[in-house]
């Protein structure tokens, strides 16, 4: 049997990963999971700690600090699990910084990642945050550099050129066409540094 693709989408919040992960779900051709990390950390709080009362406040920081990374390094190696399962995966996530990047190289080197940079304008990234209102403003342009500093793509769609239907047949395509997943591979990892 072989391996699942992971359909790798590289961009920011708002950028639109979401909407052509829905529309990829929605065609007929080639059966995909989706797995979002927000959808991930949500399911696990709710179905293991949804009737703990805690005996005293924590800042949702000192929660992220505590958990955020190993809940990642789950959600990471899911997906991993999922592709050699034999199952499609659409990973709709921000990789925003290098110790998560190399997380991702080290589980998806040897798996068919479909690296897909889904991209999008500082400027229509924030007229969409206000849009939306339920992110930070200013959120996807405190990625943006992070996020796009990568540059070595399978593909790239454009989501102010493009809408969700047209980016999700033109990853189809992709797949169609039986081209190598190669952009994920070219890329190093990276120098983390210890803070």
């Amino acid at each position: 049997m072989k391996q699942g693709i992971i359909v790798l989408m590289n961009g920011t919040s708002s950028s639109g990963k979401t909407s052509i992960s829905r529309e990829l779900m929605n065609q007929k051709e080639i059966l995909f999971h989706h797995l979002s990390v927000d959808d991930f950390i949500k399911d696990f709080f709710n179905n293991k700690f949804s009737d703990i009362e805690p005996a005293r406040e924590l800042d949702e920081q000192v929660i992220a600090r505590i958990m955020f990374d190993p809940l990642l390094s789950l959600y990471y190696s899911t997906i991993k699990l999922f592709s050699e399962m034999g199952l499609n995966v659409i990973v709709d996530t921000v990789i925003e910084n290098d110790k998560w990047f190399n997380e991702c190289h080290d589980l998806f080197f040897d798996q068919p990642t479909l690296f897909i940079g889904v991209l999008c304008s500082k400027e229509e990234l924030n007229r969409r945050e206000q849009a939306r209102g339920d992110r930070h403003i200013g959120l996807a342009a405190s990625q943006f550099s992070k996020v796009y500093g990568n540059g070595e793509y399978d593909l790239e769609v454009n989501t102010e050129e493009m809408n969700p239907i047209e980016c999700a047949e033109k990853i189809l395509s992709f797949i169609k066409s039986n081209k190598e997943y190669e952009g994920f591979k070219k890329l190093s990892k990276r120098n983390v540094s210890v803070s």
